[in-house]
């Protein structure tokens, strides 16, 4: 993660996700995401309560991941090797079928 007007950047390795899907309207997919992470990396200490959303088209493309703690956004980004571990995520079978169904009217 990298905490917005500093220079140290770490990098978050996810073991899994526990996922929250929900049709916010005619458009919008939102996914949250309750990450477990690997111990060797560990969230920020200045965290309470780490989750991540995911906002999708109805066809299932990821429009944006947002780092969010205590539900709101907060003064981190994600690097590109965790884009890319939520991406591949997201472009699971079971979750793009989850969207599917829940983008049909």
């Amino acid at each position: 993660m990298i905490k917005y007007g500093l220079d140290r950047v770490t990098e978050l390795k996810f073991l899994s996700f526990m996922p929250t899907i929900e049709r916010r309207d005619s458009q919008w997919i939102d996914i949250v995401l309750r990450p477990e992470l690997a111990e060797a990396t560990p969230v920020p200490d200045d965290m309470i309560d780490f989750t991540i959303l995911v906002i999708c088209t109805l066809d299932g493309t990821v429009v944006q991941m947002v780092p969010q703690d205590e539900d709101t956004d907060c003064e981190y980004g994600f690097t590109v090797g965790e884009k890319e571990q939520i991406a591949a995520y997201v472009a699971r079978s079971e979750i793009q079928a989850e969207i599917a169904n829940l983008s049909s009217p």
